[in-house]
Formats: structure tokens, sequence, C-alpha cells
């Protein structure tokens, strides 16, 4: 399928730069101080590769800091969120994998703009 057009967001934007029926692969960039909501997925499984800035990532109850070429795996059901700690952009390459990939797979704890 063709990339989907830039989606803006309160923390920033995301490009979809492949999709397909077993893949979803999107370019992630968050800016400086801003957070993605406290989401689960219950359709599928992401692996996020850090490109650029630093990254303060919540996986269920744990913490951890992540920069420049490091990358981290996110299993269906597990509790997640990001944050630009840094003062230049955060940049992640996310890869979707399971069986749906609509944004309507999010489901949403906590949310820094009113989204839940």
């Amino acid at each position: 399928m063709n990339p989907q057009p830039r989606d803006e967001r309160p923390w920033g934007y995301f490009d979809v730069l492949l999709e397909d029926a077993e893949h979803k692969v999107k370019r992630i960039v968050v800016y400086p101080g801003k957070r993605l909501s406290l989401q689960r997925h219950r359709h599928r499984d992401e692996h996020w590769l850090i490109v650029s800035g630093e990254a303060l990532l919540t996986l269920n109850t744990e913490e951890i800091v992540l920069q420049h070429g490091q990358s981290v795996d996110i299993p269906r059901s597990t509790l997640h969120r990001v944050k630009n700690t840094g003062k230049t952009e955060l940049v992640i390459v996310e890869v979707q994998t399971g069986d749906y990939f609509d944004e309507s797979d999010i489901e949403r704890f906590e949310d820094d703009y009113g989204r839940i």
C-alpha cells in the first residue's frame, strides 16, 4: 500500500512508511518535553528503534532510558508510554506486527491531552 500522509498529534507527528496485511512501519517524531499517552494494544506487538534523541520509556511499571541505536520490543497488552527527555526531536522507527494495525487498537489509560 502507499504511504499515508503525516498524522499530526499534540505530542508531535508520525508518518506511515509501509503498511500491508502482515505489518506496519511508522516514523514517529516526539517534540522535546512531550510524551505519548500511557496505552496498550490488544492486536499488535511493536518494536521501537531510537533513531535520534533521548527517550524515557515506560513498560508496565518499569522505566527505561533509551538513546540513539537502542531498541525495545513491546508485546501486545503491555502498558507503555514514551517521553522525549532531550532538547531535540525524538525520532523512533516503529514496526508493528499482529493482526490489526488501526489506531482504534489504542487503549489509553493516562493522557496529557484529554484523549481518554
